[in-house]
């Protein structure tokens, strides 16, 4: 398997991860826009729009794994394919 599909995974995860400076950050971000369109915001309105940010970067998060799952069987495979044909 390529060090690039691991830096891939690892990349994505990455974007997946907050810190607590980001959620302070997102979280004045939402109440000025919410202020903007003269709407009161709410914790249940950050709730959502957190839960949004996580879940796409859950999504990016499950294709880099999986595609790094995919590619690593393969190796797999074809690396006792290649153990079977040497001992054969």
């Amino acid at each position: 398997m390529d060090r690039q599909d691991y830096n891939k995974a690892e990349g994505a995860v990455e974007k997946a991860k907050w810190t607590v400076n980001d959620y302070a950050d997102r979280a004045k971000e939402y109440i000025r826009e919410q202020k903007e369109k003269n709407t009161e915001p709410t914790q249940e309105g950050w709730m959502e729009r957190a839960k949004e940010n996580v879940s796409d970067a859950w999504e990016s998060t499950k294709d880099a794994v999986s595609d790094v799952w995919e590619k690593t069987k393969d190796a797999a495979v074809d690396a006792q394919a290649e153990v079977k044909k040497a001992t054969n």
